[in-house]
């Protein structure tokens, strides 16, 4: 069996060695042996990217892409029909305010008709109260002036005998009234 070393004769060989061989990645005789694990690992490395990772991310892309795609679209037809509906919503109010319009200006010339014809029942039911009483003040006045000359006579009758204290006969009063002029 080969003699282990002991720290005391590792102490004293570790120096030795290290500054004869130097870093290993510099040492020319490791070369070929650190080359075809960088070789191994590359084509490892390249063959997970080329067979999981990049189709992986690329499939993760493309359906981001056509979620992107079939979002916009949907967005697009969805505003499309919003703009159809908004213009549909914009004709219905349109018809809807010449309806209401129609329906306003019929009001108003129903109500002035109506006005109108109230207006000229009032005027005609104005007109045979004003005739009426037209009538009654003529035959009131008819009937005061028969009775003024009736009354004048008496207050004539009255007068004069009050003043002379002799009472006219109405003949005379009627002779006198006729020379004065009718009343």
């Amino acid at each position: 069996m080969p003699a282990l070393p002991t720290p005391a004769t590792q102490a004293s060989t570790a120096p030795a060695d290290a500054g004869a061989s130097g870093l290993p990645q510099f040492d020319m005789a490791q070369w070929p042996g650190q080359a075809v694990w960088l070789l191994f690992i590359f084509a490892v490395m390249f063959m997970l990217f080329a067979r999981v990772f990049v189709p992986r991310i690329s499939g993760t892309i493309g359906a981001r892409e056509d979620r992107i795609a079939g979002d916009i679209g949907d967005a697009r037809r969805l505003k499309e029909q919003a703009d159809a509906q908004a213009a549909t919503a914009a004709n219905e109010m349109a018809e809807a305010r010449a309806r209401a319009h129609r329906m306003a200006l019929g009001a108003k010339t129903r109500a002035q008709e109506a006005a109108v014809a109230a207006d000229a029942r009032e005027q005609a039911r104005l007109a045979e109260t004003l005739a009426h009483a037209e009538v009654r003040i003529l035959t009131a006045r008819d009937e005061a002036m028969a009775h003024v000359r009736e009354i004048a006579l008496q207050a004539a009758s009255a007068m004069v005998e009050r003043l002379t204290g002799a009472v006219p006969t109405v003949g005379q009063l009627r002779a006198a009234q006729a020379r004065v002029g009718e009343p």
